[in-house]
């Protein structure tokens, strides 16, 4: 892959994880951003300990060579007024503007359980047409705005929501403006949801702004489909790990990303217990493994 055009980066949450917060307290904003850098990644996205003022953040950021290329937006589009989403929405994209970033990447969680104990798969939500409706026409709206801005929203289809599978992803993408709607491609989510990621990119290539490189423990998943266990149950029991730790073709995923000339970021997302996945170890892991299957 071409250096100038991919950037690599990774998530916060292997160091202190934003839903379970017991999960790596001990350890601190500085060392998670050092580590970033020891590692050898140049972007992070914002995770729960990172400072809210950007004039105190950046700087901190600027010493050790990160830079922010993403947050997660929690648009609740189906059970709040739009009026009121716009509103957070443009709070965001003014951090995010500071920060020097350009993605924003939301996620619909007015029906959601991914933070609930309810089991990921069989009290999975869906949209009815009306919500459909809703949630395609907000992210038109907020996506317009991002791009008027400087922005690319670019949606996360997420396990425990109402667009998780290749199908849902294909229904929000058709109802969607493709000139303001992006799709973060999440490998981990779809494998997880128990589709083939390389087929979910090979459909959605052309509106992919944002790639997340998690992988999957297929014997935890089947675990937490026997057990009936939620979303939040099943990161705690190790479901997530670092690419090329489990089960999910990337040689394939990278293949095709280089194949349709990919510009942006790519991601290392993979929550796991700090525990039980020394943070660094991991991040090293990932960057080696990533550079073996790249070039990068």
């Amino acid at each position: 892959m071409d250096t100038k055009k991919v950037k690599l980066a990774i998530a916060p949450i292997a160091w202190t994880n934003d839903d379970l917060p017991d999960l790596g307290k001990e350890n601190t904003f500085e060392q998670c951003v050092s580590e970033m850098a020891l590692a050898g990644f140049t972007g992070s996205e914002v995770g729960n300990k990172y400072p809210k003022d950007p004039k105190v953040l950046k700087p901190m950021l600027d010493l050790r060579g990160i830079s922010i290329c993403n947050q997660w937006f929690s648009s609740f589009l189906t059970t709040q007024d739009l009026e009121t989403v716009i509103k957070d929405f443009n709070l965001q994209l003014d951090f995010l503007e500071a920060m020097g970033a350009s993605v924003i990447g939301p996620a619909e969680q007015g029906n959601s359980i991914q933070g609930t104990t309810l089991s990921v798969f069989d009290e999975k939500p869906t949209f009815n047409d009306e919500q459909w409706e809703k949630v395609a026409t907000g992210l038109n709206t907020l996506g317009k705005i991002a791009r008027d801005r400087g922005f690319k929203l670019s949606y996360h289809h997420h396990m425990g929501t109402g667009c998780q599978t290749i199908e849902e992803t294909k229904k929000l993408m058709d109802l969607t403006d493709k000139r303001y709607v992006f799709l973060t491609f999440d490998s981990g989510h779809f494998a997880f949801s128990g589709e083939d990621p390389v087929e979910a990119l090979n459909l959605f290539i052309d509106r992919v702004a944002h790639v997340h490189l998690k992988d999957i423990r297929k014997d935890v998943v089947e675990q937490v489909k026997k057990d009936k266990l939620s979303f939040l149950e099943a990161v705690r029991a190790g479901a997530f790990t670092i690419p090329g730790d489990g089960c999910i073709d990337f040689p394939s995923i990278f293949k095709i990303l280089e194949e349709h000339n990919y510009e942006g970021w790519m991601v290392v997302e993979a929550e796991q217990d700090p525990a039980k996945a020394n943070p660094l170890e991991y991040a090293i892991r990932a960057r080696k493994y990533i550079r073996e299957n790249t070039g990068l």
